[in-house]
């Protein structure tokens, strides 16, 4: 028996209430997060995979040539190094923009909720301190979400840097110990 529509959009329900509990602010808030989201996977599945046989390849390059200890080659190893760590780099400033937005969309929906709030209080005649709480509680709701993904996007892209920073260390060993051994290789 085929589910019926209501249990296809079952899941959405939750999302939903969030929503109109958070106010439009936490629907951008929403689209920072999946997109930040979206770069953090894309970066694990670039270190994962492309990473790994970029390095190889680069490392079959730099053993491959003949000369390794004149400035020329090693300017050139350098500068191969270099743009291999900046393609492992490259979405990184932007990962930080949207955790740096984060903050400030959870404070425009604070504002945003407040205003409401004190214009709702302003057309009712009777000054209810329970519409003040429920307006101040949705008004905050922005601002939890906003510093809840700052906070986690501020520690993906701190993991990253030091993955970043291993990473270099690791391909200028490699490419050091690339030498060394068809050194030993020839001398053999």
């Amino acid at each position: 028996m085929p589910f019926p529509p209501e249990a296809w959009w079952g899941w959405a329900a939750p999302l939903q209430r969030l929503v109109e509990a958070g106010g439009a602010v936490l629907v951008g808030i929403m689209l920072v997060a999946a997109l930040l989201f979206a770069l953090t996977l894309e970066r694990w599945w670039y270190f994962r995979v492309t990473w790994r046989a970029e390095r190889r390849a680069l490392l079959r390059r730099w053993s491959a040539r003949r000369d390794h200890a004149s400035w020329s080659a090693r300017t050139l190893r350098e500068a191969w190094s270099r743009e291999l760590v900046a393609r492992l780099r490259r979405p990184l400033p932007w990962m930080k923009l949207l955790v740096a937005l984060c903050p400030l969309f959870g404070l425009l929906g604070t504002v945003t909720g407040m205003i409401v709030v004190f214009d709702g209080l302003a057309l009712s005649e009777t000054h209810q301190a329970r519409a003040m709480a429920d307006g101040v509680a949705r008004a905050t709701l922005p601002t939890l979400a906003g510093m809840a993904v700052a906070v986690a996007g501020l520690l993906a892209t701190t993991r990253l840097e030091v993955i970043i920073r291993r990473e270099r260390q690791r391909l200028h060993d490699r490419l050091a110990r690339a030498v060394e051994e068809r050194g030993d290789e020839r001398d053999a």
